[in-house]
């Protein structure tokens, strides 16, 4: 909530807010007079005495709206209290403990939805015979329910799959204790957000009802002095005052929970938080390389933040052949998600672009707006997440993907469909599964479903970003035989992301190894397997057992990559390597250079090295 409320947008609400809340909560000081007083001269002009002016019965409009103030709030927290926790106890519940349980819950949030709130509001509250406000909020905190508890149900079904949460299971926390210390904690922000959606319906639903006459008039609340002010002619008699000051202050409220509304948004939502607004636009940078699918040219990407931007790729060049098998290894932080995500121009903020150019089959999609990239998306190249096995909407059955898919490019539904199901039986799916959630799937079955997903449109290049992590051996080996028949019998150009060397040198044509951000090393993989270069990939290589051959102790890389914010002078790899150059490798960057063909490698042992650069910083971009 701290996090939240450094948006500007959150402090000016919170501002407006606790006016109104300290105009509520001091009325008997604020307000000169009693709202029920009726002594004054009727529609009086407003004067020192009367700031607003008076009502036709000779009320103080001033001390009606002060007092109002504390009856319209009042209705406003207890609805978004009682609609939230409601939401709360049916969303969450039920999305937790499924079943039975989430199948009725679920069958009563739907049966809500399409139940016309307003006219049932008027009808119920039309028998209310009661001066307490109580009623009418609970009327309209039982009608406005619905939609919260469906959005909570959903982020329940997808976190209730989370590791966390069955680990929380498998040291035997029961399923209250888990809600209330796993999950809770982590859906406040959607809990804060339908409390004020709830507040802000239950403010206006109430001063609806009562404009039209319905609960107490009689009661001191914005919206009675709407009922009041209309139904004696306040705009004929020249009280304008008596419906602008109410009118102004519901909007004025609406708008403060809004803006706070908008601050929790910011916080769940990268794209909203201030200062990454404003991407800076690639900058382009080289031609597309002759004959390939793909062609990256110098990519320099990262992400914005409070402090600066963040570079976690820095100048990466790449090709990917038509029908090539194109692997890239490298340690966690190293930035190959990140140009993955680049090189299709699908990082969001605040992840950016700063410089360099993706060609795919000629055209740069850095140069393109998001609507005009989007075409080319799944049709001619598609993604295969990390995480992916979370990538399905639990909510809607793999059936609703293929047609959502389809739908987005034009596809015939039919025709989708037949794919949709040639594809699944070709991954060893039953077609029935078409018909499935999410939820009913094993780990192995979501992540050939999300294959089978992204062959649907028959792309020409698939982009999969570590497609074997988290699965046993089994699976692992079942997916990379069907990544084979992709690749032979589809002929689709594959760029592959992986911490696992051994395989890539079993199933790539070519390897780049990344390392803080470039490439340090790349060639065929026989080549770079049989005779690596540079003292990273040799790292790499040593840290998986032989097949064969007698028993040795695997000694891994000691330390790790440098952080993205970290100063840097020289070689990134400088401070992990038993081969360093003193006074060279510490003072100048190696550029990637030729070393037989179709074999490069950045190094200061292979070759002359360049003029000392000035230090670099990994976090700046250039």
């Amino acid at each position: 909530m701290k996090a939240a409320l450094r948006s500007r947008w959150a402090q000016a609400g919170l501002v407006i807010l606790a006016i109104f809340v300290l105009v509520a909560a001091l009325a008997p000081v604020i307000a000169p007079y009693s709202p029920t007083n009726s002594s004054f001269s009727p529609l009086a002009s407003p004067s020192l005495r009367h700031l607003l002016g008076t009502t036709q019965l000779g009320q103080d409009i001033f001390s009606q709206l002060v007092w109002g103030t504390r009856g319209t709030l009042e209705i406003g927290f207890l609805t978004g209290l009682f609609a939230t926790a409601l939401g709360v106890l049916v969303g969450i519940g039920g999305g937790y403990l499924g079943g039975p349980t989430d199948s009725v819950l679920n069958a009563l949030t739907n049966v809500f939805l399409v139940i016309p709130g307003l006219p049932l509001i008027i009808i119920t509250a039309a028998y209310i015979t009661t001066k307490s406000q109580l009623p009418i909020i609970l009327i309209i905190s039982f009608t406005g329910w619905a939609w919260g508890a469906r959005v909570l149900r959903s982020q329940t079904l997808s976190l209730r799959q989370r590791e966390f949460i069955l680990a929380a299971r498998l040291v035997g926390e029961s399923p209250l204790r888990i809600v209330v210390s796993e999950v809770l904690p982590n859906m406040l922000s959607l809990i804060a957000a339908n409390f004020i959606g709830a507040a802000i319906y239950g403010i206006l639903s109430a001063a609806g009802l009562q404009f039209i006459g319905l609960g107490n008039v009689n009661a001191v609340t914005w919206g009675t002095m709407l009922f009041w002010a209309q139904s004696q002619g306040a705009l004929l008699s020249g009280a304008w005052l008596w419906i602008l000051a109410p009118g102004a202050a519901i909007a004025l409220v609406g708008t403060a929970l809004g803006m706070l509304n908008f601050g929790i948004d910011e916080l769940t939502n990268p794209r909203l938080r201030a200062g990454v607004k404003k991407l800076p636009k690639p900058v382009p940078a080289g031609t597309p390389e002759v004959g390939a699918l793909l062609s990256l040219q110098e990519i320099e990407a990262g992400y914005q933040t409070a402090a600066g931007p963040l570079t976690a790729v820095r100048g990466v060049s790449l090709a990917v052949k038509p029908g090539e098998f194109l692997g890239i290894a490298g340690e966690s932080g190293c930035g190959k998600s990140t140009l993955a995500f680049a090189a299709l121009g699908l990082l969001r903020p605040p992840g950016a672009v700063y410089r360099g150019s993706s060609y795919l089959a000629g055209v740069d999609l850095l140069a393109l707006t998001p609507a005009q990239r989007r075409p080319y998306l799944w049709r001619d190249a598609s993604f295969v997440f990390q995480a992916s096995m979370n990538a399905l909407n639990p909510v809607i059955r793999v059936r609703d993907h293929v047609l959502d898919t389809a739908r987005a490019h034009g596809l015939p539904p039919a025709e989708a469909i037949e794919r949709a199901t040639a594809l699944l039986q070709q991954f060893e799916i039953p077609a029935h599964f078409l018909d499935a959630y999410s939820f009913q799937l094993s780990g192995g079955m979501k992540q050939r479903v999300v294959l089978a997903l992204s062959l649907l449109l028959r792309p020409k290049l698939i982009l999969m970003d570590e497609p074997t992590t988290a699965l046993d051996v089994v699976v692992q080996r079942l997916i990379m035989q069907q990544i084979e028949w992709i690749l032979g019998e589809l002929g689709v150009s594959i760029v592959f992301i992986t911490h696992d060397f051994s395989l890539l040198v079993e199933i790539s044509d070519r390897i780049a190894i990344m390392y803080a951000g470039t490439v340090v090393e790349q060639g065929p993989a026989a080549e770079i397997y049989a005779h690596p270069l540079h003292p990273y990939t040799q790292g790499l290589i040593r840290s998986f057992p032989p097949m064969s051959g007698e028993r040795q102790v695997l000694h891994g890389i000691p330390g790790h990559p440098p952080g993205l914010g970290e100063k840097l002078s020289g070689c990134p790899f400088f401070a992990r390597c038993s081969a360093r150059l003193e006074g060279v490798c510490d003072q100048a960057v190696p550029a990637l250079l030729a070393q037989g063909d179709q074999h490069t490698v950045a190094c200061h042992l292979y070759g002359q090295p360049p003029p000392v650069a000035a230090p670099t910083a990994v976090g700046e971009a250039r």
